[in-house]
């Protein structure tokens, strides 16, 4: 029922702000109690849980991307949106935005990484950091 369709940027250059949008339709991003995550794969490497925002909008992000990671929504558009600022080539990856049920708020971190539970999943867009 639920689609989400990831759309951005394919090329950005070094230093700059990656700007990436995760339209979603069929259900709606302030229904309780699902979260609304974004993760990337480089390849070669596992997937990354990168951040999350939650049916409320309280946001949740992994600590080594906290510094340059701000997920936010925009509920009237039913759109979450994920900024990176000073990318670098290391941020090359497919970006895939997600959705979870969870309604732990305690151990609600331990859940949004938790890959293999989320229940949609966007096609992904991938993203080449390079000048």
């Amino acid at each position: 029922q639920v689609q989400l369709q990831e759309s951005g940027p394919g090329l950005v250059k070094p230093s700059q702000t990656l700007l990436l949008t995760c339209a979603v339709s069929g259900g709606s991003i302030t229904r309780s109690y699902y979260h609304w995550s974004w993760i990337r794969e480089a390849p070669g490497k596992e997937r990354e849980w990168m951040g999350a925002i939650a049916w409320s909008g309280k946001t949740y992000s992994s600590p080594s991307l906290r510094s340059r990671t701000s997920i936010s929504r925009d509920t009237s558009k039913n759109q979450i949106t994920l900024q990176l600022s000073s990318v670098t080539p290391e941020d090359t990856a497919k970006y895939y935005c997600a959705r979870i049920y969870v309604r732990s708020t305690a151990a609600v971190v331990t859940y949004l990484r938790d890959l293999k539970t989320y229940d949609s999943w966007g096609q992904g867009t991938q993203v080449t950091v390079s000048s």
